[in-house]
């Protein structure tokens, strides 16, 4: 059967992807090494909430295979692949839910994280918004959810391997060129998700991060003046 490359993920899908790969896994070692560094670890939480926000956006207005209704799988793609009669290109459906639950319990770890502390100095840019007993509690959780992310990434990571060692079929390669070989006629290339959509998902993107730095909340009120010390 005659092969042919097509066009399966867009730029701005791939370059999501990488991004999010590095600030997870700087996020994850700065907030274990703690100390000093989880200054870093909240600014990366900060990164990844725009990050996020982006994609949720791309998933509505970006290429045919990165939009959630191409890939989100219903209960006949499920069934029909568990039966090895599914076909087509970008997320197969049970690749599709791990991404969608990685998404979702990233999403949690950045909402925990941006109102958390750490009892020591450190509060997140939103801590004010809750009460201290609310912050501790989204601490735990936050803290609790990073295995879920870790376990996630590793099932993610071996199923990538099984692809690649049982079924000959490489996934890393398409999502660092964008292009993949398939069958002739067995799909369309991807289209859309051009330049205005980037632009809405990227200044969406920059607000997000904003106002989860805090751009939103009132500044805080200046210290009181210093009183110089009487001479005598």
């Amino acid at each position: 059967m005659n092969k042919k490359l097509i066009r399966v993920w867009d730029l701005p899908t791939r370059l999501f992807h990488w991004l999010l790969l590095a600030l997870v896994v700087g996020a994850f070692v700065t907030g274990l090494l703690g100390g000093n560094l989880i200054v870093w670890h909240g600014r990366l939480g900060i990164a990844i909430t725009g990050l996020l926000a982006f994609r949720l956006v791309w998933g509505v207005a970006g290429s045919t295979y990165a939009r959630f209704t191409t890939f989100v799988p219903g209960p006949a793609r499920i069934s029909a692949y568990l039966r090895g009669q599914w076909q087509g290109v970008g997320h197969n459906p049970l690749g599709a839910l791990s991404v969608l639950a990685l998404l979702l319990v990233l999403l949690f770890q950045v909402v925990s994280g941006l109102v958390s502390n750490d009892d020591i100095a450190f509060t997140a840019p939103l801590y004010s918004l809750v009460s201290k007993d609310s912050s501790d509690w989204f601490t735990g959780l936050h803290r609790q959810n990073m295995w879920v992310i870790v376990a996630l990434v590793l099932v993610h990571v071996a199923a990538i391997l099984f692809y690649a060692r049982v079924k000959k079929d490489n996934l890393v390669k398409p999502m660092i060129t964008g292009v993949k070989e398939v069958s002739e006629g067995a799909a369309r290339p991807a289209s859309g998700g051009g330049a205005l959509a980037f632009v809405v998902a990227a200044a969406v993107a920059g607000c997000v991060t904003w106002a989860s730095a805090g751009g939103l909340l009132a500044p805080p009120p200046p210290p009181p003046p210093t009183q110089e010390a009487p001479a005598w």
